[in-house]
């Protein structure tokens, strides 16, 4: 009986040890209330045929419950041998009550229904029929001893024979009732190993998703977030259960507009990554029907999709660049000199003079755009090399300078690290450079005392060199940061709208990304990210 207890109660050892603890609090009562009832006297005292055996029995029962109890507490024994021990002295025990209060016509046989349902509770069924079967068996033997020794009469077995089929009975229903609970308790183990399988496969996919995502609650504290997502946040503080607002301000910024435009009426600002090197685009779903409540973010790589496009971008440009040299660039070439030579009559006026010079301008504006798409479409692949960030930023400002015609120390030039070594085509990165600078002295404030600024250093944490050119100028309007790179888009007259997009094009060329950030009061910075030299492939 001890080896099928503990091979069925292995996985319900607590449930097992609370019903053993109940059922020694049952021990420790049945004596004293006996014992009391005893000492009550009279019609509801309790007739006792043999006093020694009855106080006998009671003692011991009282001292074997309160050792149980401090067995069970302490978990010094298996619930198997507990109960095989248990269930020996239950019957023996209460079958010397029985035999002292005057055998089964003393009503005191009612005292084994809690010992056997509670030990069935805990039995295979076989051996909980088989503990009834032992019991009921004791009552029988007790009452034909009595009438073989003329202490009660025939009548007497009819009382034990109902005694026993209770004991069946109630041994029956308790060890059915274990059963669908085991059956139930193991339905919900498996339900639970399930969801936690589930809980682990779902964990799995999320850390090893390519996809940034991340989940955060009504009150803006992380719940879920992956590898991919907390290196494009901040590596070492997106955790679980961390403020969005202190690990990414901008990303806070865009949660918030978004949900106060309805979810989804706008399209949130992207924002530069943790590293500096990569432009981040943000998408929201809610989760659930709270208002505010759960939001999944996914963050969006732009550069990733950039480089799937460059190609088919080319390839277009390329169609469209043939295009115009042989259906464009004749015919304003013709006109531009037609408008020439029309200046040069002695017999024109002003107004006449006035047209010429617009149909020269403008001319010179076409003839430049057809040369800016043929560049970009004609050029060569790129001739990486190892460059001295520092020695070749200041020959280049150098040139830049003397062929500007640019004032001293309109150009400041600030180097937050030294002997940094890039990889870069030197001729892109001279366009590259050369259109920024350009742009800044154009568009920037030609009163401030400097006009453009030239910064190189390494951003933090990736340690990835940078070189930045900033202004004091107007700035781009929000509206219009998203669509800067797009080619001939343009937000000023007398632009092409193709400066930035080739300079874009030649760095992603080159592995690197070109940035745009807002300066703070007022201006513009835009900032080339070199590919990380530890990743450089010869």
């Amino acid at each position: 009986m001890t080896r099928d207890l503990d091979r069925n109660a292995g996985p319900r050892t607590a449930l097992n040890w609370r019903v053993l603890g109940i059922l020694n609090l049952y021990r420790v009562l049945v004596p004293l209330v006996l014992v009391g009832l005893y000492y009550l006297g009279g019609p509801r005292g309790l007739a006792l045929d043999y006093p020694r055996i009855f106080f006998g029995a009671a003692a011991f029962y009282l001292m074997f419950g309160i050792l149980n109890v401090i067995l069970v507490r302490r978990r010094l024994t298996s619930p198997g041998l507990q109960t095989t021990v248990q269930a020996t002295v239950d019957i023996t025990v209460l079958m010397l009550i029985l035999h002292a209060c005057g055998g089964v016509a003393g009503g005191l046989g009612l005292l084994l229904f809690v010992p056997v349902g509670a030990l069935a509770f805990l039995l295979p069924p076989r051996s909980a029929l088989f503990l009834a079967a032992v019991a009921a068996i004791a009552v029988l033997a007790h009452t034909i001893w009595e009438q073989l020794s003329g202490r009660t009469d025939i009548a007497t077995y009819a009382t034990a024979g109902l005694l026993g089929a209770v004991l069946f009975t109630i041994a029956a229903a308790a060890s059915f009732v274990a059963s669908r609970m085991r059956e139930s308790e193991d339905l919900v183990r498996q339900k639970d190993v399930d969801l936690a399988n589930l809980a682990e496969l779902s964990q799995y996919i999320v850390q090893h998703l390519r996809e940034s995502l991340l989940v955060v609650d009504a009150g803006d504290r992380i719940r879920l977030i992956n590898e991919s997502a907390a290196q494009i946040i901040s590596d070492s503080h997106a955790v679980p259960g961390a403020l969005l607002g202190e690990v990414s301000p901008r990303l806070l910024y865009s949660l918030s507009t978004w949900r106060q435009s309805e979810r989804g009426d706008i399209t949130p600002s992207s924002f530069v990554a943790a590293d500096g090197g990569r432009v981040i685009q943000p998408h929201f779903a809610p989760l659930g029907g709270l208002s505010p409540g759960p939001t999944l973010i996914f963050l969006e790589d732009t550069s990733l999709m950039a480089e799937r496009v460059q190609q088919s971008k080319l390839a277009a440009l390329g169609r469209l660049s043939a295009s115009i040299a042989h259906e464009i660039r004749n015919p304003v070439g013709a006109m531009s000199h037609a408008g020439q030579l029309l200046a040069e009559s002695a017999n024109i006026g002003a107004d006449e003079r006035r047209l010429t010079d617009i149909i020269r301008n403008n001319s010179e504006r076409v003839s430049t755009i057809i040369n800016n798409v043929l560049q970009l479409s004609r050029r060569e692949a790129t001739r990486p090399e190892r460059l001295q960030l520092d020695d070749w930023l200041g020959e280049f400002v150098q040139e830049f300078t003397a062929t500007m015609q640019v004032p001293q120390g309109k150009i400041e030039v600030t180097m937050e690290a030294t002997d940094m070594e890039v990889r870069f085509d030197p001729s892109h990165l001279h366009q590259v450079v050369w259109n920024l600078c350009d742009n800044a002295l154009k568009y920037g404030d030609a009163q401030a005392p400097v006009s453009v600024e030239v910064r190189i250093g390494r951003l933090s944490p990736s340690t990835r060199p940078y070189l930045e050119v900033a202004d004091r100028g107007p700035g781009i309007e929000a509206r219009m940061v998203d669509r800067i790179f797009e080619p001939f888009f343009t937000g000023r007259k007398g632009g092409t709208g193709l400066g930035l997009f080739i300079a874009r094009e030649l760095c992603q060329l080159n592995r690197a990304i070109l940035l745009y950030e807002p300066r703070f009061a007022a201006g513009s910075i835009f900032r080339v990210v070199f590919s990380d030299p530890q990743r450089w492939e010869e």
